[in-house]
């Protein structure tokens, strides 16, 4: 079996013939209902939110969407949020908490999106709030890193009680490409700074950051989307049926534990 390198890892990450959040969703719950608007400013395509049931029980979603083509990442910004989609986000944490739903976020981004707009409207207050409310929530929450997991952009929605990877998922700080800009100030060593990084789903499951890797592929044959998404359905079902076990105190002691081990 050849080892797929961490830079072949982030190009198969950001291929278009991906399997998506949204594809995900419409195949492992049931009854998505989207909701809209941040209740400031405006609605944001990128962070799409709502209400689905999984296995009958009452969920809340989030999900970081990029599109399939120009036309629709237009729509969704290319997957990088708006301010208005974590304040979106961030409405629908206080909601689930409300109702006592766990929340369970998909996370596919490059990053938060950094124009001077959003600075005008506070991308990094916004994101703050998303991570403020997941580090408190009375509720279980879970993280699925289905592609590109880049910044904070990523981070906004991963700060849960459990993080579930796909086998050819990345999570990272940056991109690989804005590390040796930044190291070496030089773009074009972007295969060294994937190395360096520790991006892929495999090393991070190593290093303790990630709980759980969905696998994509049997000795290096890709698996058919319906296994996979079984597979993943199977992963969130088991990791939420214990989190649901745990008392208020032990499910908070063992969220600071968690993080605080960083």
């Amino acid at each position: 079996m050849v080892k797929k390198s961490p830079n072949e890892i982030v190009m198969i990450a950001r291929q278009l013939s991906r399997l998506s959040p949204l594809d995900y969703i419409d195949t492992i719950f049931d009854d998505f209902i989207e909701c809209h608007g941040d209740r400031f400013f405006g609605d944001d395509q990128a962070l799409i939110g709502g209400l689905a049931y999984l296995n009958k029980q009452p969920v809340t979603i989030l999900a970081i969407q990029k599109g399939r083509d120009l036309q629709e990442n237009m729509k969704r910004n290319f997957g990088s949020p708006h301010p208005e989609g974590y304040q979106k986000a961030y409405r629908l944490m206080k909601q689930a908490e409300k109702f006592n739903r766990p929340v369970i976020t998909f996370i596919n981004t490059p990053g938060a999106f950094c124009g001077i707009e959003a600075e005008e409207r506070g991308a990094g207050a916004a994101i703050a709030k998303c991570l403020m409310a997941l580090s408190d929530l009375t509720v279980p929450t879970i993280a699925i890193f289905t592609g590109e997991g880049g910044s904070g952009g990523a981070l906004a929605l991963a700060l849960t009680d459990r993080i579930i990877m796909l086998e050819h998922s990345i999570y990272s700080i940056l991109s690989p490409e804005g590390f040796a800009s930044i190291l070496w100030k030089d773009a074009s060593r972007t295969k060294e700074a994937a190395d360096l990084m520790k991006l892929t789903a495999g090393e991070l499951k190593e290093l303790g950051v990630v709980d759980k890797v969905v696998l994509e592929t049997n000795k290096d044959i890709p698996l058919a989307s319906n296994y996979i998404m079984a597979n993943l359905k199977r992963t969130v079902v088991k990791e939420l049926s214990v989190l649901q076990t745990l008392s208020l105190e032990d499910l908070h002691e063992q969220r600071y534990a968690k993080y605080r081990k960083f």
